[in-house]
């Protein structure tokens, strides 16, 4: 009998793997963010829901968990807290009255202002330039696009 084996293929090394490079960047992005959203009284979650607001107001439910990418399984806690702390209104739709319609409050508006305060700290903390960090978000948008159309 032949107690000699074939050395196996070495597994790949953590710090060679792309997804953990994503991961870990990803964890080190939100410390940076946790340091900054409490001066909003925000978290990260309500923060990405504000900018979406922001850029446009009166939307579905829907609607916001496509920007972000959620289901409104997970948004509906969320946007029920941010609606006790004042930041916006839910309000059934007149049209369909499955869907919710998410509306800022004057509060939220308000925030506004003071959440443009948040980018020049997290482009410092990054130690890149602005060209730089847009070219690197916009290879992970196409990233993201092409592991989203793969998953089908």
């Amino acid at each position: 009998m032949d107690t000699t084996t074939s050395p196996s293929p070495a597994a790949p090394a953590l710090d060679d793997q792309l997804c953990f490079a994503l991961y870990s960047t990803s964890l080190a992005m939100m410390r940076v963010y946790r340091g900054l959203l409490p001066k909003l009284g925000l978290t990260y979650p309500q923060y990405l829901v504000m900018m979406v607001l922001w850029e446009q107001d009166q939307l579905t439910v829907s609607d916001i968990g496509e920007r972000l990418f959620l289901d409104s399984a997970t948004l509906t806690p969320l946007l029920k807290r941010m609606e006790a702390q004042g930041l916006l209104q839910r309000a059934r739709a007149r049209s369909d009255e499955r869907q919710v319609i998410i509306t800022l409050t004057e509060q939220g508006n308000a925030l506004r202002k003071e959440a443009a305060a948040l980018m020049p700290a997290v482009l410092c903390a990054t130690e890149c330039s602005i060209e730089e960090v847009s070219s690197l978000r916009d290879q992970l948008v196409g990233l993201r696009k092409s592991l989203n159309d793969s998953a089908g």
